[in-house]
């Protein structure tokens, strides 16, 4: 997987599901955790270090407080190869197999640590509505977040609040419609959103069989890109 923003993209993409309608949003499972893709080099020094043929897996960037990967015991930099008996090669396999996991009783992850190889079970939830957002937005290609705090303040005062594009997803809706990093978002379909919660809040509602128009501030101009349905 790859992006405008490189790993940026990579590895703020939550560990949610992927589906096809704004219905099927509301019932997808969420473990609550950001990953990535392993790199050449750690995939051979996974290798070498467990002693197996070859190094796979994806990487636990950061395990959300209070989530159902923060009660069972999941780490950050813990390196998840299996999800029940199936092998995990990179991050959107995981999420798949996230996605068809129950809610009502237990799952397998097996991850790599220092020590080595061990099981960890958990109990998926129902993802909580923002991510829910957050996941719309991945599936069309982008993430969002807020203006850095630092420096000199962009104007006007709406457009600090305002979240914007942090990365487009390569061969994406997003970059189709020609979102582009560093657009701020000011309106989903017609509904102004102030701030990344707001911008969740929209999404959430969003169905992905349709195209959705996102109203952006790009340096001095207001554009209105259409991204098509999935």
């Amino acid at each position: 997987m790859t992006s405008r923003a490189g790993p940026v993209l990579v590895a703020a993409l939550m560990l949610l599901v992927s589906v096809a309608t704004a219905a099927d949003v509301r019932q997808w499972s969420w473990l609550g955790v950001r990953i990535r893709d392993l790199s050449e080099q750690e995939m051979e020094e996974i290798a070498a270090r467990h002693g197996i043929r070859e190094g796979f897996g994806v990487v636990i960037v950061e395990v959300i407080e209070g989530a159902p990967a923060a009660r069972a015991g999941l780490k950050n930099g813990d390196i998840v190869v299996a999800f029940g008996k199936r092998p995990v090669t990179e991050t959107r396999l995981l999420q798949r197999l996230v996605a068809a996991a129950p809610t009502d009783r237990e799952s397998e992850l097996t991850v790599l640590r220092a020590e080595g190889r061990r099981p960890v079970r958990v109990r998926l939830a129902s993802m909580p509505r923002a991510m829910v957002g957050e996941r719309v937005a991945a599936e069309l290609g982008f993430i969002m977040r807020e203006p850095d705090a630092g420096g000199e303040p962009p104007s006007p005062r709406a457009v600090v609040a305002a979240p914007t594009i942090a990365g487009v997803l390569k061969a994406s809706a997003a970059e189709k419609a020609g979102l582009e990093v560093g657009d701020v978002i000011l309106q989903v379909n017609d509904q102004p959103v102030l701030t990344r919660d707001a911008a969740r809040e929209a999404l959430a509602d969003v169905a992905l069989d349709r195209p959705m128009r996102l109203t952006v501030r790009r340096g001095d101009s207001r554009l209105s890109v259409t991204l098509p349905s999935l």
